[in-house]
């Protein structure tokens, strides 16, 4: 699998050895970016989770998930927010060189270009244990989601190698693994 159309996400809980031992795995892939998603804990207990995790893959790699005052105290010039966070705050993130958000729907999609989004991540694609009795929404939603937006589109949900070239194929630019990079 080419990496470099692979977005990790981190979810320390999925992981079945230390946190910071994946990391440093991580680290040594040639990913896109690594998304520091880790909606439990409290912004100073992700601001030193990050600054743990900067130790191990540098600034250029990582990508902030929600926290942007930590994004901006670590020097992070990537963040990716909830699209409901990031309706609230697009016109505060000029300083970052890479914005994203996460998308449900295509007219989300078409919002988030228009508000100056960079990427959007679009799912959940296929079956996955973190959206557990949820349907998927398919290939289709993906394929029609990349129709309508001129920003890159990247496909999460249930990504694994066995399905990322089904994913390419829309004309997404890439997929995002969290479970396959946690374990």
């Amino acid at each position: 699998m080419n990496n470099n159309h692979i977005i990790a996400i981190t979810n320390r809980k999925l992981c079945q050895r230390p946190f910071l031992e994946v990391m440093e795995d991580l680290s040594k892939k040639n990913f896109q970016s690594i998304i520091l998603r880790e909606k439990d804990l409290s912004q100073k207990e992700y601001e030193e989770l990050l600054e743990q995790c900067i130790q191990i893959c540098g600034r250029e790699k990582l990508t902030v998930h929600t926290y942007i005052e930590a994004a901006r105290k670590a020097n992070i010039s990537r963040i990716h927010l909830p699209f409901p966070l990031f309706l609230e705050r697009y016109k505060e993130l000029e300083d970052f060189e890479v914005v994203g958000t996460s998308i449900h729907k295509v007219e989300e999609g078409i919002k988030a270009m228009e508000l100056g989004a960079d990427y959007v991540t679009a799912g959940h694609i296929f079956a996955t244990d973190c959206k557990k009795g949820l349907p998927p929404r398919g290939l289709e939603f993906l394929s029609n989601v990349v129709k309508e937006v001129t920003i890159p589109v990247y496909a999460i949900g249930g990504i694994s190698e066995k399905n990322i070239q089904k994913v390419i194929e829309t004309g997404a630019i890439g997929g995002c693994i969290m479970s396959g990079c946690m374990r």
